[in-house]
């Protein structure tokens, strides 16, 4: 089983995203979780699982839905993106190993190119050189100035370019503040993120949210078991409060394993939209019971 979570570059159109779930789900073995928009980010994360071969060939149908139905020249959100198919992680989970999820990334990107002619970059294990391991490094402006890993050309026209890795398990996650001010997210995110000095696996930004009329702290968290969660959230709370704020709410986005559920249950009840079937192995059970009464 691997677990696959692409973002696409659209969360304000319902049909598109929807014509893009369909698609991933037509793939045959393909274990659709769920999948949620932010109409701010303008993006949307799918999330499903299944076999190597399912998950491989589900993560191309939605990159080609995705290129025939999204024109990034015209899109704009607060989130960095380089492509309609902006970025596709390959999780391995139960048994599976990580180098069966970089030769599904490495697979599902030679075929996103051969299929659709959209220029794919590698990232994190699926690497092919060390510079781009880490996906900022690979996904900034301009990319880093070579030829992609897959494809001759750096972006499609309208598509852009595929970021595809392989990774551990990511929680991603967001803390609402009790201001509109950016400046107050963004002074936050430089203290609690690792690239500044902060928290070893964190990667955060501050932005504004338009529907909330409030600034964000928007992060990943790369590595749950290496990271404090309380004590994070903790720093941001008096962070936020130094700064003359408090925090208003937090949200997750996808699922996490239980073991992260398990060490840190607090900090996931905590999320406004925190459920049991945010859990992933919850939520397969639920997906394959579902299956078995239709």
């Amino acid at each position: 089983m691997l677990e696959c979570v692409p973002n696409f570059s659209a969360g304000r159109d319902a049909a598109v995203v929807r014509a893009i779930v369909d698609a991933i789900a037509g793939a045959p073995g393909v274990l659709p979780l769920g999948s949620e928009s932010d109409a701010d980010h303008n993006r949307s994360v799918v999330t499903f699982a299944g076999p190597v071969d399912a998950v491989v060939e589900g993560a191309i149908r939605g990159a080609g839905k995705a290129a025939e139905l999204i024109d990034l020249s015209g899109h704009a959100g607060v989130h960095p993106r380089v492509g309609v198919a902006d970025v596709i992680p390959f999780i391995p989970m139960d048994d599976s190993t990580m180098e069966e999820a970089v030769g599904a990334a490495h697979r599902a990107g030679a075929e996103i190119w051969r299929r659709f002619g959209v220029p794919v970059y590698f990232y994190e294990h699926a690497a092919r050189t060390p510079a781009r391991q880490r996906l900022e490094w690979a996904r900034r402006t301009g990319f880093d100035g070579r030829p992609p890993d897959v494809g001759d050309l750096a972006a499609h026209p309208t598509a852009g370019a595929s970021m595809l890795g392989a990774r551990g398990f990511l929680i991603a996650y967001n803390v609402q503040l009790a201001t509109a001010d950016t400046a107050v997210a963004q002074a936050i995110a430089r203290k609690i993120r690792e690239s500044s000095g902060g928290f070893r696996y964190v990667k955060a930004m501050g932005i504004y949210l338009a529907s909330r009329d409030c600034a964000q702290v928007s992060m990943n968290l790369t590595n749950f078991a290496e990271t404090p969660l309380d004590d994070v959230y903790e720093a941001i709370s008096t962070a936020a409060r130094e700064l003359g704020t408090s925090v208003a709410s937090s949200q997750m986005i996808g699922f996490i394993p239980r073991r992260a559920y398990n060490a840190a249950p607090d900090f996931f009840r905590r999320c406004e939209n925190f459920e049991e079937s945010r859990i992933l192995e919850t939520r397969i059970e639920q997906i394959r019971i579902e299956q078995l009464l239709r």
